[in-house]
């Protein structure tokens, strides 16, 4: 609304040299896959040293400097495709490392779009002035085949609409993977929402703890009773077994790495298409112990599905899947705290409403209590949420987006009761934010689009997608966003 909403005029644009180091597996990227791995290393293998040693020397010459323990990635390339090495070849260190130089990659990981972010309070608020705050920033990359990652950056804020961003530079990491241990309800749960429901998922829940590791998982697989192991139908079910176990795993980056440094990378089968789109917030529990939580797409190339992410430091990682009629679609967020005793979400299980979620105590999400649907101009195809709901005196402050005509995006607000916030008490009567003449163009043309904002002093700083080329920053005086939608209650 004009008068209420001011634009940054600081934006963060796609960078195309921001880039990490994949497996490259020659012939996989074809559209008939036929791998020339073995051809390629025998051609490797039969280079003599002092051409191996300059061949090396090059590549880490040419490329060291963008990369962070690059022989160490080389080397971890190398040991995926060492069963490609004839027995009777013994490659020296060197050829190994140039084997693993030739079996990777570079991926720009924004090179296409740079969208969808939130914005949450910073893990380290050292050497700042009075009034600042330091914000870490999340971000939708988004590079070639439209495959997503999430990003990150640091920004002040403060005092009053003041921002600096931090510069981006320097080598990426995507982190390791780290196996966690496993929640049985979860398993159980996603085994109920896909119709497995047989002889053999029944005896693997009996056996299994309510947590377990891998170990004990194969365990119990190996221990299954020979009428039922031997069943035409058991390979299929016990493949779906360790799919949906193996939802569940950690991401770890290492403590010398800076925020805008690191990269969560898809690192599973349902993710493999992307991970879009994450709502991140500073959960304080009924203790006052905060974590960082977020929600996100997970995606495969066919089928979403969501994930919650829980990090103590945004160093340390745990992913899971959430589960419940609640959780069958894309936009998630969770609440801040528990609400009567109640862990809270927003969510959108029916693609056009935003609907609130309760979990329950089998850690699935209920069915939704409907909250708000498509009722105005700039909102008639559908709505959701834009981020996390923000605490304020007045109520909880929810951002929403709406599509309206020609799949323009806007940005609006709705106020929810603090103690019953399945209530609207007041909403916004227009868009809060369009996209003007300067952000219609892009990856996704007329699209403004957030994942989550906060509150410091009296501004709303409202990060927001600008048709996926560019990330733009707004501030909303709380007090005149809230007299603004005075009057205009919900039905």
């Amino acid at each position: 609304m004009t008068g209420v909403l001011t634009r940054q005029s600081l934006t963060l644009a796609p960078d195309p040299r921001r880039v990490v180091v994949k497996l490259f597996v020659p012939g996989e990227d074809a559209a008939v896959a036929h791998t020339r791995s073995q051809a390629l290393v025998d051609r490797i293998a039969s280079l003599d040293a002092d051409e191996t040693q300059l061949l090396l020397r090059r590549t880490l010459h040419d490329f060291g400097d963008r990369h962070r323990d690059l022989e160490d990635t080389f080397q971890h390339h190398y040991e995926l495709v060492r069963h490609r090495v004839a027995r009777t070849r013994q490659l020296s260190p060197t050829a190994r490392l140039l084997v693993g130089a030739y079996f990777s990659h570079e991926y720009a990981v924004e090179a296409a779009a740079l969208c969808n972010p939130s914005m949450v309070a910073h893990p380290d608020q050292s050497a700042l002035r009075p009034g600042q705050l330091r914000v870490a920033v999340s971000l939708r990359q988004i590079g070639e085949g439209h495959l997503s990652s999430i990003g990150f950056a640091s920004a002040v804020v403060g005092p009053g609409s003041r921002l600096a961003v931090q510069g981006r530079s320097g080598p990426l990491v995507s982190g390791r993977r780290r196996q966690v241990r496993q929640r049985r309800d979860l398993l159980a749960a996603g085994l109920r929402e896909q119709g497995w429901d047989n002889e053999v998922c029944a005896t693997v829940l009996a056996a299994l703890p309510e947590h377990y590791d891998e170990v004990g998982f194969e365990r119990v697989l190996a221990a299954l009773p020979p009428d039922l192991f031997y069943r035409n139908t058991t390979p299929d079910t016990l493949e779906q077994l360790r799919r949906l176990s193996a939802a569940s795993y950690a991401v770890a980056f290492p403590d010398d790495t800076l925020l805008h440094e690191r990269v969560l990378w898809p690192a599973t089968a349902a993710e493999s298409n992307g991970m879009e789109d994450a709502r991140f917030v500073r959960f304080v529990d009924d203790a006052g112990t905060p974590t960082y939580q977020a929600t996100y797409t997970a995606y495969d190339g066919r089928r979403i599905a969501p994930r919650r992410l829980a990090s103590d430091d945004l160093s340390q990682f745990r992913i899971d899947p959430m589960r419940g009629p609640g959780a069958r679609n894309k936009g998630m967020a969770l609440f801040p705290r528990s609400v009567e005793g109640r862990h809270l979400a927003l969510c959108r299980s029916d693609g056009e409403t935003i609907g609130l979620t309760v979990l329950a105590d089998d850690n699935t999400w209920r069915a939704p209590v409907p909250v708000h649907g498509p009722r105005r101009s700039w909102e008639l195809i559908q709505v959701g949420n834009c981020g996390s709901p923000v605490e304020t005196a007045a109520g909880w402050l929810v951002l929403t987006h709406g599509v309206g005509p020609m799949r323009q995006y806007a940005i609006g607000a709705l106020l929810l009761d603090l103690h019953h916030p399945e209530r609207v008490i007041a909403e916004l009567p227009g868009a809060l934010l369009v996209p003007d003449d300067t952000e219609r163009e892009g990856y996704v043309p007329n699209v403004v689009y957030s994942c989550g904002g906060l509150l410091h002093g009296d501004l709303l700083w409202l990060p927001y997608g600008a048709s996926d080329a560019r990330v733009g920053f707004a501030t909303v005086p709380l007090d005149a966003l809230v007299a603004a939608m005075v009057g205009h209650r919900s039905g």
